[in-house]
C-alpha cells in the first residue's frame, strides 16, 4: 500500500479522499490555489502546498506545479479525484515517468475511452448495444447531414473529447445541421482543445443509467450495480439514486454483464463508470465511459457497504479484487447535489456561508468542504455539498431526504436546497417516472415559487 498520497483536487472530493487515507493509515498531501487557502481539505491533510493563483489553468490544471508538489513532499502516488486532471492521459504518463503511482486506469485506456467515437467502437466490438451513428469523428457539416438523413431525426452532435454537456447539440431537422455543427465544433475546441464531433441517433425521453465498474491488475472486472442519473439540467446531474426504479433484476443483470464485458475488452483497471441510455421499451445503449470516480459514488457505497475510494487505492497498489460482481443492492439511496446557485434562475451564487448547519440522523450523510464563515469562491464548480440518504425502500428514502433537506440550513448564499425539496414532493418523481427530460417537464408544471415563499 502507498505511504503518502497527493490529492490533485479540491473541495469535497479532496476531503473524501483524505478521510479514506486516514482510515488506511496513509499520509496525505493537499494542493491548493490561493483561493482555497481556507478550504477543509487543506486543514485536514498531513501536508499542504500552494500550487498557484485561482485560475484552474494556473493551479489545479498545472501539471508541472502538481508534479513539483509531489516531488517536494515525497508523495509516492497521486489521486486525481474527478474533474480537473482525472481523465488526463498525459498527466498519468508524466507521473509514470517520474515513478509516482497513479490511482486510476492506465493512460492508454484513459485516452482510448476518453475519445467518445473510439469508445463507441470499442463497445460495439465488445457486443454492447450502441445507438446508430458515426463510427468516427465527422469531417464536416455535410458529412453530418448525410449521416443524419440516413439515421433519421432527431440526432445529437457530441464532442469526441468532451463531457458535461459542452460541445453537444440536438438537431431536429436538416436545416439546423450546419449551424449546430459549427456551434458544437467551436464549443468543443474551446473547452477541450479538440473540436472533433460525432453523431448519434437521439432518444427523446430515455433514462440515464450508469453502472459502477472496477477492474484490477490481474484481469478481473466487476460491476457494483447501477445509479439512476436521469434528473439533470443542461446535461448536469442534480439527483442520483440507487438502485434505479426502472430496472428489474433481469435487466440489471443484462446491463451489468454488458458493462463488465466492455471493461474486460479494454483490460480496464481501477474505478470507472459505464453510462447507458435506457429506452422505454427496455432497450439500452452505450453512451460513454468515465475513467474515474464519480461525484455520485456515495449512493453506491450506501447500497453496497463498500468504500469505493479505499477500493481504488487497494487496486492501484496491486491487490486483487475479492468482491463478487453484481452484488444485490441493500435498500435505497438518494443523493442531492447542493450547489451554490439560485434555485429558480440557476445563476451562480458564490459568497460567505454565514450559517451552515448540515443535517444528521439515521441513514444521513453529508460530503462537504463547507463550514460556517467559509467563502465559496467564484472560480470553480458550484458544488457545496452532497446530501446522501439511505433507507430500506425508495419511498422511505424519499421521506428521509425530504426531512434532511428541511434540516439543512445554509445562509449567506443561494443554494439548490429549495429546488430539491420541490422535486422530492413531486408526484412524478415519487412514482419513479423519470427521464432525461424530467427537469424540463418539472419546471413547466411547477414554476418557480414567488420570492419569499418556501
Amino acid at each position: 500500500m502507498f505511504k503518502k498520497i497527493l490529492i490533485a483536487n479540491r473541495g469535497e472530493i479532496a476531503l473524501r479522499i483524505i478521510q479514506a487515507c486516514r482510515e488506511l493509515g496513509i499520509q496525505t498531501v493537499a494542493v491548493y490555489s490561493t483561493a482555497d487557502r481556507d478550504s477543509l481539505h487543506v486543514t485536514y491533510a498531513d501536508q499542504d502546498i500552494c500550487i498557484g493563483p485561482p485560475p484552474s489553468n494556473q493551479s489545479y490544471l498545472n501539471i508541472s506545479s502538481i508534479l513539483s508538489a509531489a516531488e517536494i513532499t515525497g508523495a509516492d502516488a497521486v489521486h486525481p479525484g474527478y474533474g480537473f486532471l482525472a481523465e488526463n492521459a498525459h498527466f498519468a504518463e508524466v507521473l509514470a515517468e517520474c515513478k509516482i503511482g497513479w490511482i486510476g486506469p492506465r493512460p492508454e485506456v484513459i485516452r482510448m475511452m476518453g475519445d467518445k467515437a473510439n469508445a463507441r467502437q470499442k463497445a460495439k466490438d465488445a457486443g454492447v448495444p450502441v445507438l446508430p451513428g458515426s463510427e468516427q469523428p465527422l469531417a464536416d457539416a455535410d458529412e453530418a447531414r448525410a449521416l443524419a438523413d440516413e439515421v433519421g431525426y432527431p440526432v445529437i452532435l457530441k464532442a469526441s473529447a468532451g463531457g458535461g454537456g459542452r460541445g453537444m447539440r440536438i438537431v431536429h431537422e436538416a436545416s439546423e445541421i450546419a449551424s449546430q455543427f459549427a456551434t458544437a465544433h467551436a464549443e468543443a475546441e474551446k473547452a477541450f482543445g479538440d473540436g472533433s464531433i460525432y453523431l448519434e441517433k437521439y432518444l427523446v425521453e430515455p433514462r440515464h443509467i450508469e453502472f459502477q465498474v472496477f477492474g484490477d491488475h490481474h484481469g478481473t472486472a466487476i460491476h457494483l450495480g447501477e445509479r439512476e442519473c436521469s434528473i439533470q439540467r443542461r446535461h448536469q446531474k442534480l439527483i442520483e439514486e440507487a438502485p434505479s426504479p426502472a430496472l428489474t433484476p433481469e435487466l440489471r443483470a443484462k446491463m451489468g454483464d454488458a458493462a463488465v464485458r466492455l471493461c474486460q475488452a479494454v483490460s480496464y483497471e481501477n474505478a470507472g463508470t459505464i453510462e447507458f441510455l435506457l429506452d422505454s421499451d427496455g432497450s439500452f445503449y452505450f453512451m460513454e465511459m468515465n475513467t474515474r470516480i464519480q461525484v455520485e459514488h456515495p449512493v453506491t457505497e450506501m447500497v453496497t457497504g463498500i468504500d469505493l475510494v479505499k477500493l481504488q487505492m487497494h487496486i492501484a497498489s496491486g491487490e486483487k479484487l475479492e468482491i463478487p460482481s453484481g452484488l444485490p443492492p441493500r435498500g435505497h439511496a438518494i443523493e442531492c447535489r447542493v450547489n451554490a446557485e439560485n434555485p429558480d434562475t440557476f445563476a451562480p451564487s458564490p459568497g460567505r456561508l454565514k450559517t451552515f448547519h448540515p443535517p444528521g440522523g439515521p441513514g444521513t450523510r453529508v460530503d462537504t468542504h463547507g463550514y460556517e464563515d467559509y467563502t465559496i469562491p467564484p472560480h470553480y464548480d458550484s458544488l457545496v455539498a452532497k446530501l446522501i440518504v439511505h433507507d430500506q425502500t425508495r419511498p422511505e428514502a424519499i421521506a428521509r431526504m425530504s426531512r434532511a433537506l428541511d434540516f439543512f440550513v445554509v445562509e449567506g448564499i443561494h443554494t439548490s436546497i429549495p429546488l430539491h425539496r420541490r422535486i422530492m414532493r413531486d408526484p412524478e418523481f415519487q412514482a419513479g417516472r423519470l427521464s432525461t427530460r424530467f427537469m424540463e417537464r418539472f419546471l413547466a408544471r411547477q414554476p418557480a415559487p414567488e420570492p419569499g415563499s418556501k
